[in-house]
């Protein structure tokens, strides 16, 4: 399992999309060690402080800056695709 965010991206979420797509060249490859990848997503991307009396914005995290839900989809489309190029080359189904 490897987590795109944090370390890997220096908690910067536009650098999940990099550590992903590096992910997904692996699992290409036929990479079978990899099970899975943790990214940070929500439907707004950043991330928001809250402030007292004012309303928080939905679908944005109040934690860690996360990737919009555009990304995301586009994130994962390229990995289903990149797991679709390691089943036929005979690895895990992951």
């Amino acid at each position: 399992m490897i987590d795109a965010s944090h370390g890997n991206s220096r908690k910067d979420p536009a650098r999940q999309i990099i550590v992903a797509a590096d992910v997904g060249a692996q699992l290409a490859a036929g990479d079978e060690r990899i099970a899975g990848l943790m990214v940070e997503s929500h439907l707004i991307g950043g991330r928001q402080d809250p402030v007292p009396g004012e309303p928080l914005v939905y679908g944005q995290s109040v934690t860690d800056a996360c990737l919009g839900w555009e990304d995301s989809k586009a994130v994962l489309a390229q990995l289903a695709a990149n797991v679709e190029r390691r089943r036929r080359r005979g690895g895990k189904s992951a």
